[in-house]
């Protein structure tokens, strides 16, 4: 992956990651929710492993997710780096919003 295709796919994860952060946090009313579920996302992209496994097969499904993490790339890190920035920046914008008095936020 050249450094460019990074720089724009961090800028892309963290225009959707905020997105959906804000949209959430307007709807359930909860500031920091997309911020708690950021890392299932996260752990949803890098494995190939069907959700009901990770009950049934525990340690199978664990050890796959260790190995596709310890697999990622520098630059893979650096655009789910900026996934998890944009999820923050929808909390504090909300916050701020809500401080600012916008009670519909």
């Amino acid at each position: 992956m050249h450094i460019i295709q990074a720089v724009i796919g961090a800028v892309l994860y963290m225009t959707i990651f905020f997105s959906i952060g804000f949209i959430l946090n307007m709807l359930l009313k909860k500031t920091w929710t997309l911020v708690f579920i950021y890392p299932i996302f996260v752990i949803m992209m890098i494995d190939n492993v069907k959700l009901s496994s990770y009950v049934t097969e525990t340690s199978t499904a664990l050890s796959s997710v260790y190995k596709g993490l310890v697999g990622l790339q520098v630059l893979d890190l650096f655009m789910l780096g900026f996934g998890l920035l944009g999820a923050i920046l929808a909390g504090v914008t909300i916050r701020f919003l809500r401080k600012s008095g916008y009670s519909m936020f």
